[in-house]
């Protein structure tokens, strides 16, 4: 049994939390669906009719939803884009005939370019300017590689005459 103390102490704790929470102390345990059937009426959305569903309204939002994903993917990927290009022209640190370094003048070039196609409406179009940023990005970095290839192959040339 417990002890009167305690019982004080329970009697304050439920006072509070009425005070506090004052649903609480009324609330019966369950307030729930007596079936399954209310349990899944009460949580599941319920499925229109195939007219409902075919009104105007909903074609405009099917459209509204499918124009959003198509810009949200054409962002994504202009993005992804974007981010290589600042990747790659890392590996560009040499100076120009100007004495600006490479690595700048790309960078520039390619904010340049992405602010002018900002606001291009034609799917066609940003989908070659996407495609053709891509080819030139590696196009760009196969070069590079070959230069950098040839390059420590004429090194070894020279390590091998020079050693001689």
């Amino acid at each position: 049994m417990a002890s009167p103390s305690s019982q004080l102490w329970s009697a304050r704790c439920r006072s509070l939390t009425g005070a506090v929470f004052p649903r609480a102390a009324t609330r019966p345990l369950h307030e729930g669906p007596d079936t399954v059937d209310e349990l899944l009426d009460r949580n599941l959305v319920k499925k229109k009719k195939n007219e409902e569903q075919r009104s105007e309204g909903s074609d405009e939002e099917e459209a509204v939803l499918l124009e959003r994903r198509r810009l949200t993917s054409i962002r994504r990927e202009s993005l992804c884009l974007y981010r290589d290009i600042i990747r790659a022209t890392r590996f560009f640190s040499w100076p120009d005939a100007r004495g600006a370094v490479w690595r700048d003048v790309l960078r520039s070039n390619a904010r340049r370019e992405f602010e002018e196609a900002r606001f291009e409406r034609d799917s066609e179009i940003i989908t070659r300017l996407l495609i053709g940023g891509r080819d030139a990005v590696q196009s760009a970095l196969y070069k590079l590689a070959d230069a950098q290839r040839k390059k420590i192959a004429e090194q070894e040339e020279e390590k091998i005459r020079g050693g001689r």
